[in-house]
């Protein structure tokens, strides 16, 4: 009941425009003291000093409410965002008012803004556009069109607080999470190392000496090429046929397998995004979806697509086509991926992530 109350009335209190601050609430006593004196007594003075500290109490309402009336918001936002990433970004703040100021401006963020720190103008000029740049974190993936932020000031006398929300209106794609989480990055080694005794397909044919790269065999290491210039050379060989990655994602997922489906949304995108970052030939696959990088796009056409991704209840995967690829499988039901046939046949390799991988 009383986690119930205390969620109330902190909405009850996010809700109100103005909210008496402690000064406020010792000044509004002592006006109620001099309001009884002056009534009790009949002094004059004492009438003319509560007209003036009702006229100041109406002043600093007015004043207030003039402050944070005009005022503007936009943000300029980077072209991708990623989950649970940390991104730079501005935010502008524009005083539409031709020639009056406004002061003491406190900026907040709600708690599905992205911003987690409040700013402070000391005064807005009149026409005036600041800029600031600022970190926005996104908790999860998905597209968000809103953002509500909170202006606040105690300007002039700090009697109240008074608060007015505002909008700001993009429509911005978040990634997933595309930091190593616990497993992942092993996950990316045993993969790559796989891929490697797969798919390396060398040819006869001498190519060319190049600079050694990590995961690759020390058979093909050409000590003189070595011994020459200092750093690990190999002998490169002409390669007798083209190979790729192909990543497929079986959405068809049980309810109860919801945090898992997450997580494998996760996994995948980090998977695609590093071997795509190291040059793989790569290829996304899913029940509605098939696209091939680079003739189809870049990885950001895969990304996009993992950011609004939802299980599709009913929808039965494929059967493999390409079995010159090398298989990535993420599935929450392996057994019906394995009678499909991923895995298996001429495939040159292939990795089946259930429930229980990662």
């Amino acid at each position: 009941m009383s986690d119930r109350w205390q969620r109330i009335t902190k909405n009850w209190r996010a809700s109100l425009r103005q909210q008496v601050t402690r000064a406020g609430l010792g000044y509004t006593a002592t006006l109620l003291i001099v309001a009884l004196a002056a009534f009790l007594s009949a002094n004059n003075l004492l009438f003319l000093i509560l007209a003036a500290m009702f006229s100041t109490a109406l002043i600093s309402g007015f004043i207030s409410r003039l402050g944070l009336a005009g005022l503007e918001l936009d943000l300029v936002l980077p072209e991708h965002i990623s989950a649970r990433r940390k991104v730079r970004a501005g935010i502008r703040l524009k005083n539409l008012k031709a020639w009056i100021p406004s002061f003491s401006i406190h900026l907040a963020g709600a708690p599905e803004s992205g911003l987690d720190s409040i700013l402070y103008y000391p005064v807005v000029p009149g026409g005036a556009m600041l800029e600031e740049s600022v970190e926005l974190y996104f908790a999860r993936r998905g597209e968000q069109r809103e953002r509500a932020f909170q202006f606040s000031t105690r300007f002039p006398f700090g009697f109240s607080e008074r608060r007015e929300m505002v909008t700001a209106r993009h429509d911005v794609v978040v990634y997933p999470c595309l930091d190593p989480q616990p497993g992942f990055e092993g996950l990316l080694a045993s993969v790559s190392g796989e891929i490697e005794a797969s798919q390396r397909g060398r040819g006869h044919d001498f190519y060319r000496i190049r600079p050694y790269e990590v995961l690759e065999s020390a058979r093909h290491v050409d000590w003189k090429a070595t011994a020459h210039t200092g750093d690990l050379q190999v002998r490169e060989f002409a390669r007798e046929q083209d190979h790729r990655v192909l990543i497929y994602f079986d959405l068809d997922a049980p309810p109860e397998s919801a945090a898992w489906f997450e997580r494998a949304v996760d996994c995948s995108a980090f998977l695609a995004f590093r071997l795509a970052e190291h040059g793989a030939q790569l290829r996304f696959q899913t029940q509605d979806f098939d696209v091939t990088l680079p003739e189809d796009g870049d990885i950001y056409t895969i990304l996009k697509y993992l950011a609004l991704v939802n299980p599709r209840r009913g929808r039965p995967p494929a059967a493999p086509d390409d079995p010159s690829s090398f298989h990535i499988v993420f599935t929450a039901d392996p057994e019906r991926m394995v009678a499909l046939g991923w895995g298996m046949g001429e495939s040159r390799g292939a990795r089946l992530l259930g429930t229980d991988d990662f």
